[in-house]
């Protein structure tokens, strides 16, 4: 997918074509994880879908939860999607910074001369 250290780095309106593409991928896996939250919470913790949005949004923005877990599926659940939010944080920003270090990389390394 990404250009070999042999090869030029990619024009300016490719590179911007591949970092829109991996932010998209980065918004597609967060409102995913979003409608799994307030799934999870609709479920076990019977909120309204604001509710749930908000405890799902908090907890993806490492905020916390809004509301208390009441039921044993309810703590379960929100410990689960609190761990979950937490690595989805950290691939998502790693999807949008990726070919913005691999450009910087390639870069600094590629010689014109070669």
């Amino acid at each position: 997918m990404y250009e070999s250290l042999k090869s030029p780095p990619l024009p300016r309106t490719h590179f911007l074509r591949r970092l829109a593409l991996h932010i998209a991928g980065a918004v597609g896996l967060l409102l995913g994880s979003l409608v799994l939250g307030m799934a999870g919470y609709g479920h076990f913790e019977d909120l309204p879908w604001r509710d749930a949005f908000l405890n799902s949004a908090m907890l993806l923005g490492g905020m916390g939860p809004v509301d208390v877990p009441a039921t044993d599926g309810g703590k379960v659940f929100a410990a689960l999607y609190a761990l979950y939010a937490g690595l989805i944080f950290i691939v998502a920003a790693g999807l949008v910074f990726i070919p913005v270090l691999h450009r910087l990389l390639h870069k600094l390394h590629w010689d014109d001369d070669e």
